[in-house]
């Protein structure tokens, strides 16, 4: 799978939706035939200014060790490379909400990761889907991890990312969420997944639907403050890029250093969403032993606009 680095563009660059759409073709989905390297690149628009942090090949090697590290169970590379595709591609929110980076990722860069990580059984036969190329941030192979990576990390702390990234329900579910922009929201989820009080996917998606449900009514940032992420650390982290180095492989990098989510604001939703939780209509709960009890102790999710 190891692409030689010889075939690669030395920077990212942004490739439209239009322009990379067209060359999904059920050759290249099948896996049958390569995306036309020369033409997409060539389709491309650089990322000006160039700079350390845009560089394929460290990316480019990244995943590689993903796939070498979990081929016998490629769901098991989400949660590893998640935090590790988020620490090396540094950059704002608002650099990620433009969907030309991953489409470049996809099929210039990894195309064969796509691939390997969501080729599957469909009515045409064996073939990964399109949005998995091209497609919105919760479903798209790289955009989906590195925003989960974004919306569930707890500062420079990226465990609960890790943790969330490994639970499939999450990413499917949950991450699509407008209110997962709260971060006591996000870390609230991820604790309750911590504390053994959802694990399942139909628990995962029961939660999901009873809080965010209840998010019409109740005011979350309201319930649990939260000042955001301090911008200007952000921008120290993501311009400090070149002397970063490779991130670690057998333990978690850091992350931006902008900000612990207050953990006032976490225990009071934690408190709030099990109980939601509780009261949700999930299939088989009559079937199953109660729900764990937890210790006492809108938000737009809208890419195209950040703080930062």
């Amino acid at each position: 799978m190891n692409r030689s680095s010889t075939d690669l563009p030395e920077q990212m660059a942004r490739l439209s939706d239009i322009a990379a759409s067209k060359h999904l073709t059920h050759g290249v989905l099948s896996g049958n035939e390569p995306p036309p390297r020369v033409a997409l690149v060539r389709a491309s628009r650089s990322i000006e200014p160039a700079a350390a942090r845009w560089n394929v090949l460290p990316v480019r090697q990244l995943i590689d060790a993903a796939t070498r590290r979990h081929e016998g169970d490629r769901a098991a590379a989400d949660a590893w490379l998640a935090p590790r595709l988020h620490a090396t591609l540094r950059m704002t929110r608002r650099e990620a909400a433009d969907s030309g980076l991953w489409n470049f990722l996809a099929l210039v860069v990894a195309p064969d990761y796509v691939l390997w990580r969501h080729k599957g059984h469909t009515k045409e036969g064996e073939r990964a889907t399109a949005d998995r190329f091209v497609g919105v941030h919760y479903k798209q192979t790289f955009a989906r991890l590195w925003w989960a990576a974004e919306m569930f990390r707890d500062g420079d702390d990226y465990e609960p990312a890790r943790v969330a990234c490994g639970n499939q329900d999450v990413l499917n579910t949950i991450l699509r969420l407008e209110i997962i922009d709260h971060r006591p929201t996000a870390r609230a989820v991820v604790r309750l997944l911590e504390k053994g009080v959802v694990g399942t996917g139909r628990e995962v998606n029961g939660l999901a639907t009873a809080i965010n449900t209840a998010a019409s009514t109740l005011l979350y940032d309201v319930l649990a403050p939260d000042e955001g992420p301090d911008a200007r650390a952000h921008r120290y982290w993501t311009d400090e890029a070149e002397n970063a180095g490779p991130v670690p492989l057998d333990h978690l990098p850091t992350g931006p250093d902008d900000g612990r989510i207050p953990s006032e604001s976490v225990d009071v939703l934690v408190r709030r969403f099990a109980a939601l939780f509780t009261e949700a209509p999930i299939r088989g709960r009559e079937k199953e032993q109660p729900v764990p009890a937890v210790p006492s102790q809108g938000v737009s999710l809208d890419k195209a606009y950040s703080p930062f």
